[in-house]
């Protein structure tokens, strides 16, 4: 099936890769723009980090670019590393807080500790900590969801996907329960190596992140109930 065969093959190499973070955008704000800057931390792994693509035109450059259009003022922080896993992430995670004072803080990580058959009560661990860290500095937080291929086991990948929906109604998070959600089987939206997500498929996930992060905003639109 092409969702396993891609989704396995995107994970391999997001292991394999390491070292590169993605790079992070200060914009003050612009005419119109409210003094207050609302600050959005993004930690992430490959998927997040820009691999393979133009600087400026990953998923999170995009949601900056969208940010900027508004009346309230945002920075971004992108602070995602190739090949990260939940342990990197909380060993990094303290210092970052402690640099940039977040309100919101996008966690996309756990894809690694899956490919690499890490106890799921390990990662959960690993992302719960996460979570109580952001919130104990006054973030609310998004758990952007993972998904591993069939082939590690039914028991495994089911409980691998349960973590995210449950650590959510555990810790009050919002939650995007799948980050590719609708590319995962178009192989034309995947780099030349059919492991990472082009260009062109950049929007498609910034649209994905955008519909659960859009409420969390101080200027979200308010609907009628």
């Amino acid at each position: 099936m092409r969702w396993g065969k891609s989704i396995a093959l995107l994970l391999g190499f997001a292991l394999l890769l390491g070292g590169r973070a993605g790079h992070a955008a200060h914009d003050g704000p612009g005419p119109g723009q409210s003094a207050a800057v609302v600050r959005i931390l993004v930690l992430g792994d490959s998927l997040s980090a820009e691999y393979g693509l133009p600087r400026g035109s990953g998923w999170v450059a995009l949601m900056t670019q969208r940010l900027a259009q508004r009346e309230q003022a945002y920075q971004i922080r992108n602070a995602s590393i190739s090949g990260d896993t939940t342990i990197s992430g909380l060993q990094r995670l303290p210092a970052i807080l402690q640099e940039f004072d977040a309100d919101i803080m996008v966690l996309q990580l756990g894809a690694n500790d899956g490919l690499r058959g890490l106890p799921v009560p390990d990662m959960k661990n690993n992302l719960q900590k996460m979570v109580e860290l952001g919130q104990n500095h006054g973030a609310r937080v998004l758990l952007v969801g993972q998904h591993i291929p069939p082939n590690y086991g039914q028991r495994y990948t089911q409980s691998f996907h349960n973590v995210y929906a449950e650590l959510a109604g555990q810790t009050g998070s919002a939650l995007v329960p799948f980050m590719l959600e609708g590319i995962a089987t178009d192989a034309a939206l995947f780099q030349a190596d059919g492991l990472h997500p082009t260009e062109q498929a950049q929007p498609h996930i910034a649209d994905t992140i955008w519909e659960y992060l859009e409420p969390m905003l101080p200027d979200a639109p308010q609907h009628a109930p």
